[in-house]
């Protein structure tokens, strides 16, 4: 692990020892858990983001896929 340091006001640092204490942690391994989540939203958003900037790009001659997809995809694997 890799020691860091961090400001915190006075009114979040109560909250962290409470809500450690509470839960029977350390402040360290909450705020650890804290950043994992903050990373993997980011990470998260950034895929659907992805997702949703590919929707309509790719202009196939089939105007039944919506209603269609399953079946082509059936289609696809048995190839």
């Amino acid at each position: 692990m890799i020691r860091t340091q961090i400001q915190l006001t006075e009114k979040q640092a109560k909250a962290l020892r409470r809500t450690a204490s509470a839960r029977g942690v350390s402040m360290s391994a909450l705020i650890r858990e804290a950043v994992d989540r903050v990373v993997e939203e980011r990470t998260e958003d950034l895929l659907w983001q992805r997702a949703l900037a590919a929707v309509g790009r790719s202009r196939g001659s089939r105007a039944d896929v919506s209603g269609e997809h399953d079946r082509y995809l059936a289609d696809a694997y048995r190839r």
